[in-house]
């Protein structure tokens, strides 16, 4: 089973809701925090992230890193994939 989640880089996102629109899980949302710029940035929302990478392809700043959890058994291995500068 692949599970994912997001790190973003608050410092750089714009709010702009690009990857909330892209998500398909919808598990992606704007936090009531403002980063340094003035904007309110995104976060997860909901554990439901299959780590498509959607929203890290439509993210106009690349502020957003996914990872990709697979469970085989009892062991977990973490891959990173998704746009990073």
């Amino acid at each position: 089973m692949i599970r994912g989640t997001i790190i973003v880089a608050e410092d750089i996102c714009k709010g702009c809701e690009l990857c909330i629109t892209a998500c398909p899980q919808e598990s992606i949302g704007l936090s009531d925090r403002m980063n340094n710029l003035g904007y309110r940035v995104v976060h997860l929302v909901l554990d439901n992230c299959t780590g498509c990478v959607n929203c890290a392809l439509v993210c106009p700043e690349g502020a957003i890193t996914v990872y990709r959890t697979k469970k085989t058994g009892k062991a977990e291995s973490k891959t990173s994939v998704g746009v990073e500068q």
